[in-house]
C-alpha cells in the first residue's frame, strides 16, 4: 500500500537519539551511530519525531510501505522494555530533558557577583547543547533564555553567576556544529513563551553566526521578545 512513512537522511543524522525518544511506537533505534527505521509496520506516519530532530534529517515520504500494525507495535514495545534498562529503552540517556532546581536570585538581570553567593553551578536544565535540547522541554516555558557560544564558559570565569543564574542556558558553536540553529530556535520560540533572550558570544567573527540565528528565530516567531547581545573578548573581558 502507498502511505506516508518516515525517511532518514543518514548523512545529516548525528545520532543524538531525540527522535527515538519522540517515537512512541518504537519504530526508530540508534544503530551504528545513526537513526534507523527498524520496521515499516511500527511507523504510523504521523511524524511526531520530526520536530525533535535538530539536524532536519527526518522527513515524511509517501511511498509503498507495509501497513501500520498497532498490535505489532504493542508487542514490540513490551519486549523492548523488558529486554533493556528503562533509561536506554528510549534513546541516549544524555538527551533526556530534566530540570535542575537552583536557588533564585533577587532578579534575572545580568549583575556583578554579589558577596555571599556561592560558586555552585547555575545550570538549570539538561541537556544544554542547542542540537540536543528537545523543542518541547517544559523548562523553556516562561524562561529567560541564555544562548551562549560554548567558548564563553572558558573565557569568562564568572559566567555562572553573572549570566546563567536564573536562566535556561543553551550553548553551541556555529563554526563546528553542522546544524541549523535558526530553525531549532524558531521551533523553541514557537512552542513556548520566552520572556527574554541574552546572547553571549566571543569577539571572534564566527560567533556572529549565533547572533544571526537568534535574529532569524525572532523574526520567524513574530514575537516581540526583549533581547541583548553581550560580547566577551578572547582575554576574558566584557566588550559590550
Amino acid at each position: 500500500m502507498k502511505r506516508k512513512i518516515v525517511t532518514i537522511d543518514e548523512a545529516k543524522c548525528n545520532g543524538c537519539g531525540l527522535c527515538v525518544t519522540a517515537c512512541h511506537e518504537g519504530a526508530l533505534q540508534i544503530i551504528d551511530g545513526k537513526a534507523k527505521l527498524v520496521s515499516e509496520t511500527y511507523c504510523d506516519g504521523l511524524g511526531a519525531c520530526l520536530p525533535d530532530c535538530p539536524m532536519g534529517a527526518i522527513t515524511l515520504e509517501e511511498r509503498e510501505a507495509a501497513a501500520f500494525d498497532e498490535e505489532a507495535v504493542k508487542q514490540h514495545i513490551a519486549s523492548h522494555k523488558s529486554s533493556m534498562p528503562e533509561k536506554l529503552a528510549c534513546g541516549c540517556p544524555g538527551t533526556h530533558a530534566k530540570s535542575i532546581e537552583r536557588k533564585n536570585s533577587p532578579n534575572v538581570t545580568t549583575a556583578p557577583l554579589q558577596t555571599g553567593l556561592t560558586n555552585e553551578s547555575q545550570l538549570r536544565q539538561w541537556p544544554c547543547q542547542i542540537q540536543l535540547v528537545p523543542v518541547n522541554a517544559p523548562y523553556f516555558e516562561n524562561a529567560h533564555l541564555l544562548v551562549a557560544a560554548d567558548c564563553t564558559a572558558y573565557a569568562y570565569a564568572n559566567i555562572h553567576q553573572e549570566f546563567m543564574r536564573n536562566k535556561i542556558t543553551i550553548i553551541g558553536c556555529p563554526k563546528l556544529d553542522n546544524a541549523d540553529y535558526a530553525a531549532k530556535l524558531s521551533a523553541i520560540l514557537a512552542a513556548h513563551e520566552i520572556k527574554s533572550i541574552t546572547v553571549l558570544r566571543m569577539e571572534v567573527p564566527c560567533c556572529g553566526g549565533i547572533v544571526q540565528a537568534v535574529k532569524e528565530a525572532l523574526i520567524n516567531s513574530g514575537k516581540m521578545i526583549p533581547w541583548q547581545v553581550v560580547t566577551i573578548s578572547t582575554d576574558g573581558a566584557i566588550l559590550e
